[in-house]
């Protein structure tokens, strides 16, 4: 829910204090140097969001084919360390920080991406560490080693 609510509280904000205009971002008689721009920005988001949903896919297919629901509430059986698990302790969470910037740019929308850092901080706060304590009560020695040779994020 934290990146849903970034993304959509970002949208609004957009809405009723634009930053773009503000900012001078948004001229009335946009150049074209300004619309290749944004064309770019644009290209670039599509291409964080394909990627984020592509890691959101490979993680989740990789729980399902473990055993494990992709859900954080439900118990973890073992400690996952193939495919995106190998570069990420929470590869799901990343990509959600990864949307949430991707977004933004795809949409222009400064808001979000204003908003995009309190994602992973807000992420890392209420769902992370409470997962990772529940891992090392749970796993003891195995999961230390593998938080020694996995980071957090990337």
């Amino acid at each position: 829910m934290i990146p849903l609510v970034a993304v959509i509280a970002g949208s609004l904000l957009e809405r009723w204090l634009p930053l773009g205009r503000w900012l001078g971002l948004e001229p009335e008689d946009a150049a074209q140097g300004w619309a290749l721009w944004q064309t770019v920005l644009h290209r670039v988001g599509e291409g964080q969001v394909v990627f984020a949903a592509i890691l959101v896919l490979w993680a989740v297919v990789m729980l399902m084919r473990s055993g494990q629901d992709p859900r954080p509430e439900t118990p973890t059986p073992k400690i996952l360390e193939s495919g995106p698990f190998r570069l990420s302790r929470n590869p799901i969470y990343l990509a959600m920080v990864v949307f949430c910037l991707g977004f933004g740019l795809m949409e222009a929308k400064a808001w979000i991406l204003l908003l995009t850092p309190l994602v992973p901080w807000a992420l890392q706060r209420w769902a992370i560490l409470p997962e990772e304590a529940y891992l090392e009560e749970k796993f003891g020695e195995p999961y230390r080693d593998y938080r020694q040779r996995v980071r957090r994020w990337l």
